[in-house]
């Protein structure tokens, strides 16, 4: 029978784990630019910026109550946090690409084109989804340690 590890956070980690998640994200943002062909480093350094902003936001007000929900649930693992991760990145990208989940006014398709454009959301934030996995994993080392 396996032992079991109780994990446990402190404010001040869950905050440098924050603090460590933006800056990660803004990094993924900058190789997102850089793979686009960006080379000025003045419109690189703005968004490593701005991407550690909006990611810091985006942890902030989507992954957090998730997170706060989880924690007090006892789902305290690194798979946790990756799933967590994984899937806000998930529901968030697909639905910012396909206006809502086609919940807000879409453009004029035929089915086979909204076919497509779900497939392509879903591809392309699947990527992303691996990536904020890694993020969450990362910032779960950071914030969480093993109790004894």
């Amino acid at each position: 029978m396996r032992a079991l590890h109780v994990y446990d956070a402190t404010l001040d980690r869950v905050g440098l784990a924050l603090a460590t998640g933006s800056a990660l994200g803004g990094a993924l943002v900058v190789g997102l630019r850089l793979i686009a062909g960006e080379r000025n480093p003045m419109y690189l350094t703005g968004s490593w910026l701005f991407g550690a902003v909006f990611v810091a936001i985006g942890i902030t007000a989507v992954v957090g109550p998730l997170w706060l929900v989880m924690h007090v649930a006892g789902l305290r693992r690194a798979r946790h946090a990756a799933l967590i991760g994984a899937l806000a990145a998930l529901v968030v990208f697909v639905g910012a690409q396909t206006w809502g989940f086609g919940l807000f006014q879409v453009p004029i398709m035929d089915n086979r084109t909204w076919l497509y454009v779900w497939l392509s959301a879903l591809a392309v934030s699947a990527v992303l989804a691996v990536a904020a996995a890694l993020i969450g994993v990362i910032m779960w080392r950071i914030a969480y340690r093993r109790q004894i």
